[in-house]
């Protein structure tokens, strides 16, 4: 998990981001999707990208 390779807690994220650390746990735990604007400031936090975070499932095509 990214997160953890930087080194950043839970909290921490949450708190960069605006979210409660409830809410970090449930995106990580995949409880919860988060919208797109949570999602980029997410990816911006951990100097990533939604698609590497949030990957789509091969599955799941758009037509």
């Amino acid at each position: 998990m990214r997160r953890r390779a930087r080194r950043i807690t839970q909290a921490d994220l949450a708190g960069e981001v605006g979210v409660s650390r409830q809410t970090v746990v449930s995106v990580e735990k995949g409880d919860y999707a988060p919208s797109v604007y949570l999602a980029l400031r997410i990816a911006r936090a951990l100097e990533s990208t939604v698609e590497e975070l949030f990957p789509l499932e091969e599955a799941s095509h758009v037509e």
